[in-house]
């Protein structure tokens, strides 16, 4: 215990501190996630095909390639086209995104797609009479869609959405490569210090599962209040 104790005879502050950019970049991946899919969830179910081969496009891409390949592309691939453009202006220094900038973004990119199926499966989920009752009450699109159909897609979206959050939460592991310090980057850190990989890979296992477990809680209890009356 004497190695995750806090203190300068410890690694427990440093893992701790590690813990909650994890949980920091991973909430802000699900919010980047969640525009996403507001954006092309409406062009997965609009009825013109350019719009549904953009959308189809991203989300078959996107969910197609290896995780890890997304945050390379973004990462060394997104400081090579602000180098390009800055060169265009007279700017020749190296220019390096924000490690946690470009994790947030890229697993966003990667949570996006999987919510977009998400909320596409669960808007097609509602009855087809409510969006007929908005319309025969006349009801403008943003009114309805706010008030009626969002608040169902939402109770219908939460168990899946829940599987979304384990993947991104465990996808920021994967950041550990652009030199982030979360937990898979502060027990490698850990490990090489003091050789002993087993305890500090075995304690950020633990680590996940306990922001699992307590996400799981958490979502169990939202999915429960939305159910309400159902």
């Amino acid at each position: 215990m004497e190695l995750i104790s806090f203190g300068d005879n410890g690694w427990g502050d440093e893992l701790f501190v590690a813990t909650l950019m994890t949980i920091a970049v991973a909430i802000t991946a699900m919010l980047i996630g969640f525009l996403f899919a507001l954006l092309f969830t409406p062009l997965k179910l609009s009825k013109y095909k350019i719009l549904n081969l953009i959308a189809n496009f991203y989300t078959t891409v996107v969910r197609g390639v290896p995780e890890l390949l997304v945050i390379y592309l973004f990462f060394f691939g997104g400081s090579g086209a602000i180098m390009y453009v800055a060169q265009i202006f007279g700017y020749y220094d190296y220019i390096e995104i924000n490690a946690f900038l470009t994790g947030a973004i890229s697993i966003g990119i990667i949570s996006g797609a999987y919510s977009t199926e998400v909320f596409r499966g669960a808007i097609q989920s509602i009855d087809k009479g409510q969006f007929e009752a908005c319309h025969v009450l006349g009801l403008k699109k943003y009114i309805y869609f706010f008030k009626v159909i969002m608040p169902q897609m939402l109770r219908l979206a939460i168990p899946n959405l829940s599987n979304v959050w384990q993947i991104t939460l465990k996808d920021t592991s994967l950041i550990s490569v652009t030199g982030l310090v979360e937990i898979m980057r502060q027990s490698y850190i850990a490990a090489g210090s003091t050789r002993d990989p087993l305890f500090f890979y075995s304690f950020a296992a633990l680590l996940y599962l306990m922001l699992t477990y307590l996400s799981m809680k958490f979502i169990n209890r939202l999915e429960k209040n939305y159910s309400r009356g159902y």
